[in-house]
């Protein structure tokens, strides 16, 4: 099995610090990682997770 693809998040403030959110699509869900901390773990939400919690983020 090849390992995650890690990808920034493009509203994670514009690109202009080092704080950004990664995510990856996992065997069973979506991972969620500080790009800052990238060796302390992530957290893991099903799809139906994820896709609930964008849409409160963007609202």
């Amino acid at each position: 099995m090849n390992p995650p693809t890690w990808r920034k998040s493009s509203r994670s403030t514009q690109g202009t610090s080092g704080e950004c959110v990664e995510v990856a699509r996992l065997g069973q869900g979506i991972g969620v990682r500080d790009s800052k901390r990238q060796g302390h773990g992530h957290l893991t939400l099903t799809p139906e997770a994820f896709a609930t919690l964008v849409q409160r983020l963007k609202g």
